[in-house]
C-alpha cells in the first residue's frame, strides 16, 4: 500500500484479470475515517466471507438505517453493475444541543466500476456552491436556494433529531447532489467523528509518511512536558484563521520521513490545516494518505489473523458508523467487493489539489472543467475510463 507513485498509475488503473472490491465551520478530519468506516467491507471482505462468526459480529455491530428514499422499492435489484456510495462524516460539538443542526463536515462518492475490482474515492468540497432543492422534513420546509453543500444535510434534518435528523439529512444532500450533477446512490454511510477516534486507538497507531513538515496548532508542551495548547486562534480581519503564539509552549511539530504515529499523534497529524502552505487541500491530501496507512493496517496479518483484534476493530467501527445498503444486503455488498484492497483504492483529486472559486459566491468554491467532467463519467458509469485519459486526478496517497 502506502505512496501511490505517479509512474505507475497507469499500470493502477487496469481491472486486474480473473482467475481461473449547521454545526461547525471549520472540518476536523472526519473525512478520512468516513472512507475507512464504509470500506472496512473492502477490506475484511474475504475474511467475513471466510469466516462466518466475524461476519455474523460485523453485521450485528453495525448500526442500520434508512438514509436514502428506497427508490427501487418494487424492482428487481442487482448487485451486479457499477455502484456509487454516498460517504458523510459528522462531528458534532462535545455536548451539542441535539436539536441544533448538523453540517457534514465531509462528502466523499465511493464509485465502485462493474468489474467491482477497483473503487474510486471522490471528495466534495464542503464550501461548494450549489442549489439545494425544496425539501419537506414533516417538521420543517426548506424552500430551496443556494447554499454552500454542507448546508443541505443541515437543512435536511433541521427540527429533527436522531435517527429522523440523519435521515432527512442524508436525503436532502443525496437529492442535493443529484440535482447539481445528476447522480444517484446505491448506498450511503454516516460516520461520526468523536466515536472512530476509538479505532485508531484499538489499532494502537498506524505507520505512514509525512510529506511535509507539520506545525500542530492544537498540541503543544510547556517546560514541565505538560500538554498544552500552543497558539490561540482568532479569525482574521481579511479572512481566515490568525494564530497567536502562547508564550512557553511549543508546538508538537511532524517531520518529513517515515514513522509510526500513535492514536494522538496521528489524529492530531491528519487535523492540521492553518500551517500549511495549501491549507485544506494538503490536509485533505494527508487525510488521503491516512486512509491508505489505516486500511493496511487493518488488513495486516496482526488484525485480521487474530479474530480477538478484527472484532474489537469491528466493534468499534460499528458504534461509529451509521449504513443504509439500499436494496442489498450487507453481505450482498462484501461478496461484490470481495476483490478490493487497499491498492485498489484510488483518490481523485477534486480541483487540482487546490481551491477554486465560485463565480456566484467569492467566498465558496466551485468545481473546475476537470472535476465537472469526472462527475459526468461517476453519472455514466465510466470512471476508470476517464482515470485512465486523466491521470493527473490520481491522489499521491
Amino acid at each position: 500500500m502506502g505512496a501511490l507513485a505517479q509512474g505507475k498509475t497507469q499500470q493502477t488503473v487496469q481491472p486486474k484479470k480473473k482467475k481461473k472490491k449547521r454545526g461547525r465551520r471549520d472540518p476536523a478530519w472526519a473525512r478520512a475515517l468516513v472512507a475507512v468506516g464504509a470500506l472496512m467491507m473492502i477490506v475484511a471482505g474475504g475474511v467475513f466471507v471466510v469466516k462466518d462468526a466475524v461476519f455474523g459480529f460485523a453485521t450485528r455491530s453495525v448500526h442500520k438505517e434508512d438514509l436514502l428514499p428506497q427508490e427501487n422499492e418494487g424492482r428487481h435489484a442487482s448487485i451486479s453493475g457499477a455502484k456509487n456510495i454516498l460517504l458523510i462524516g459528522i462531528d458534532p460539538r462535545p455536548n451539542q444541543n441535539p436539536n441544533d443542526a448538523i453540517r457534514s463536515d465531509s462528502i466523499l462518492i465511493l464509485h465502485i466500476p462493474a468489474s467491482h475490482d477497483m473503487a474510486f474515492l471522490i471528495s466534495i468540497p464542503r464550501d461548494t456552491w450549489v442549489s439545494i432543492p425544496k425539501y419537506d422534513n414533516g417538521t420543517k420546509v426548506y424552500r430551496g436556494g443556494k447554499d454552500k453543500i454542507n448546508g443541505a444535510f443541515a437543512e435536511g434534518g433541521y427540527g429533527l433529531t436522531g435517527k429522523e435528523q440523519r435521515k432527512h439529512g442524508t436525503t436532502l444532500l443525496a437529492g442535493t447532489i443529484k440535482q447539481n450533477w445528476g447522480i444517484t446512490f446505491d448506498a450511503a454511510a454516516i460516520v461520526d467523528f468523536v466515536g472512530f477516534q476509538e479505532v485508531v486507538k484499538v489499532l494502537g497507531g498506524v505507520d505512514m509518511y509525512v510529506d511535509q513538515k507539520t506545525t500542530s496548532v492544537h498540541i503543544g508542551h510547556d517546560a514541565q512536558g505538560n500538554t498544552k495548547t500552543p497558539f490561540e486562534q482568532r479569525d482574521a480581519p481579511g479572512g481566515g484563521t490568525q494564530l497567536i503564539p502562547i508564550k512557553g509552549v511549543t508546538p508538537v511539530v511532524y517531520e518529513v520521513g517515515y514513522q509510526h504515529l500513535d492514536a494522538w499523534q496521528a489524529l492530531d497529524f491528519v487535523r492540521q490545516r492553518e500551517t500549511l502552505p495549501n491549507s485544506d487541500y494538503d490536509r485533505q491530501r494527508h487525510q488521503q494518505q491516512f486512509i491508505k496507512a489505516l486500511l493496511k493496517k487493518i488488513a495486516s496479518k496482526e488484525v485480521i489473523g487474530s479474530p480477538s483484534t478484527l472484532n474489537k476493530v469491528i466493534e468499534v467501527v460499528g458504534r461509529a458508523m451509521t449504513i443504509d445498503t439500499g436494496p442489498f444486503g450487507l453481505d450482498d455488498w462484501i461478496f461484490a467487493m470481495r476483490g478490493i484492497d487497499g491498492d485498489r483504492l484510488l483518490t481523485l483529486k477534486t480541483n487540482n489539489g487546490g481551491f477554486h472559486q465560485s463565480a456566484e459566491n467569492p467566498g465558496a468554491e466551485a468545481l473546475d472543467e476537470t472535476t465537472l467532467e469526472l462527475m459526468a463519467a461517476v453519472r455514466s458509469r465510466t470512471v476508470p475510463e476517464f482515470v485512465q485519459a486523466h491521470q493527473g486526478i490520481v491522489g499521491s496517497s
